[in-house]
């Protein structure tokens, strides 16, 4: 049983057809990973016993119906599965592929999981941070929740955050992105002074959460070779410097607008503490190249912490057994320290 005051832990198990059961129960399958909080995982029984089955895994959780009055004393328990058994038909019947009952039923598991977060003090269901395993986005669409893209602007829009961002967490490099779900067309239109400030401004800041005292930000430009001084693109002189001004005003040691074609290999060298690219493939494509299995997705700008693996649902390995937990397991350590006090919060950084 873990320590009573090791911080409580709500873990969503992502769309139930894809690899999240599979992740969710392997990662937490090690006693090691659970003496570091207690987790409450917001999900399908059927779904965790089926991956427990297909695993060889022993079950080592208590489960509760998410509804159930009894749920209240599920906090003395080390991993506890809040059941959603009235998804569990639908599910169990479907493909693993997008679809509108899995759409739902982790729309619901984030939803409930953000509302954990507003119990009050010493309410045994209150989380310190929220860990999500994949979910669908074509799913919540199917569902109707075309509203949010995603995790990240649902959890900003349910706990009030009007500034935030998406940083990724690896061994190798820190990223935070200035737009995230939005068309690549559109990405030039979408950026502001203010925006590309705002990523600049939340990604120092968590690295200083990380131990990082004066983190040295890189900013990439947008187009190649950063617009050559305005030659192909008026977008890095006209919205990204000034952006870097304002920053290196407020005291961050923020550079750029810099080339992405070479940015992220300086950054991975240690000449950068954290990078800020424009859009979503920018950032992602260097952080999955080097740090696929370790990686962490990170909202920042939230009043409680938020990781997630960096990698999706993988409809295309569901239920075979083969999917790697290790981004999953980097995701609750590093959600465990976040919710812990300022020290714990330090020894987050790796390094």
């Amino acid at each position: 049983m873990a320590h009573p005051s090791r911080p409580t832990i709500a873990v969503t198990m992502g769309d139930p057809l894809g690899v999240g059961p599979e992740v969710v129960v392997k990662a937490l399958a090690d006693p090691a990973m659970r003496s570091l909080g207690r987790f409450h995982i917001y999900g399908i029984q059927d779904a965790m016993l089926a991956a427990a089955d297909l695993l060889g895994i022993e079950p080592f959780w208590w489960r509760v119906a998410h509804d159930s009055p009894i749920a209240n004393t599920c906090g003395v328990h080390d991993a506890v599965v809040l059941d959603f058994p009235e998804f569990a038909g639908a599910c169990s019947a479907a493909p693993a592929s997008p679809t509108k009952a899995g759409g739902e039923a982790s729309f619901r598991f984030v939803d409930e999981a953000i509302a954990s977060t507003r119990h009050p003090e010493g309410d045994p269901r209150r989380a310190a941070a929220i860990v999500t395993a994949p979910i669908s986005k074509e799913a919540w669409a199917l569902a109707g929740h075309k509203r949010w893209a995603g995790h990240t602007e649902l959890l900003a829009s349910r706990l009030g955050a009007r500034r935030h961002a998406m940083m990724f967490v690896s061994p190798k490099l820190r990223v935070v992105l200035a737009t995230v779900h939005i068309p690549l067309m559109a990405v030039g239109d979408a950026l502001t002074i203010g925006r590309v400030l705002d990523a600049i401004a939340l990604g120092a800041e968590e690295c200083r959460a990380m131990g990082v005292e004066t983190p040295r930000v890189a900013v990439c430009g947008l187009n190649p070779h950063a617009g050559e001084r305005g030659l192909l693109g008026d977008e890095d002189e006209r919205v990204i410097a000034p952006a870097i001004r304002l920053a290196r005003e407020q005291g961050i040691e923020a550079r750029g607008p810099l080339p992405g074609d070479t940015v992220f290999v300086a950054a991975a060298r240690g000449n950068y503490d954290l990078v800020v690219a424009m859009y979503h493939d920018q950032g992602l494509i260097p952080v999955k190249l080097l740090g696929w299995e370790e990686a962490v997705n990170l909202t920042v700008g939230l009043p409680i912490p938020r990781t997630s693996p960096d990698h999706g649902t993988a409809f295309d390995i569901a239920g075979k057994g083969v999917a790697d937990p290790r981004s999953m397991k980097a995701a609750l350590a590093l959600a465990v320290r976040l919710a812990g006090s300022p020290a714990a919060r330090v020894s987050a950084a790796g390094g």
